[in-house]
């Protein structure tokens, strides 16, 4: 499903010259979940901004699917994101002034799927996270672990084949994070959705499927 091959990335300025990621080779199947762990400023996100197609790689070769990315154009890579990817991120990313429906319909705009669908595809979403009750609140009357449930929802609502999730867990308290990480287990196990998340918590990662540690840019483990 992913496969990653020699990939760099480095950062350059005038003045100095930084490398995030030294040849990560990685090979992800259909249906894994993986964790990304390591110290700050080791390249976990910027892993994950690559695999996600936020972020072009230095060099080096990412294929999804079959698909290799480097070669596609901007328009399409991010149509292939729309609809292949699913992202989550630490910080929710909702948009205060829109309700928890259409938060999570938003994906749904860039596909043009039309406002009836729309809504049934986002009322179905929320149930499945556990938020049907939800739909017309506002993220400010939410908690810390029902707006990550909303962010979920809203990376599902498309059905895509792959989730990214920058430390979803990383801004809830325990009982919150591991209601989290039971949606995105049940998500890998009941629909076969691939995987990768980035953590800090060693007892997250050590409910996936597998583990990679990156330090200084590298893949040590």
């Amino acid at each position: 499903m992913i496969k990653l091959q020699n990939v760099n990335k480095v950062y350059r300025t005038k003045t100095i010259e930084t490398t995030a990621l030294s040849d990560i080779n990685l090979n992800i199947d259909k249906g894994e979940f993986l964790s990304i762990m390591g110290p700050s400023g080791c390249g976990k996100s910027t892993l994950l901004n690559i695999i996600g197609l936020l972020d072009e790689p230095s060099g080096g070769e990412v294929n999804i699917g079959g698909n290799a990315l480097p070669n596609y154009n901007t328009k399409a890579m991010a149509q292939f994101r729309n609809q292949q990817l699913g992202f989550i991120f630490q910080s929710f990313h909702l948009i205060p002034d829109l309700t928890v429906r259409d938060n999570v319909e938003l994906p749904l705009l860039y596909r043009k799927v039309g406002g009836k669908d729309r809504k049934r595809m986002a009322e179905e979403a929320l149930e499945s996270v556990g938020l049907k009750n939800r739909v017309s609140h506002f993220p400010n009357q939410l908690s810390g672990g029902q707006k990550q449930r909303v962010a979920i929802a809203r990376a599902i609502v498309g059905n895509p084949e792959i989730i990214l999730a920058d430390e979803p867990t990383g801004n809830l308290d325990s009982v919150m994070g591991n209601e989290v990480m039971d949606i995105l287990l049940e998500l890998n196990s009941k629909n076969d959705t691939t995987i990768v998340m980035v953590t800090h918590d060693e007892n997250m990662a050590k409910k996936t499927h597998k583990l990679i540690r990156l330090y200084d840019g590298q893949q040590v483990a």
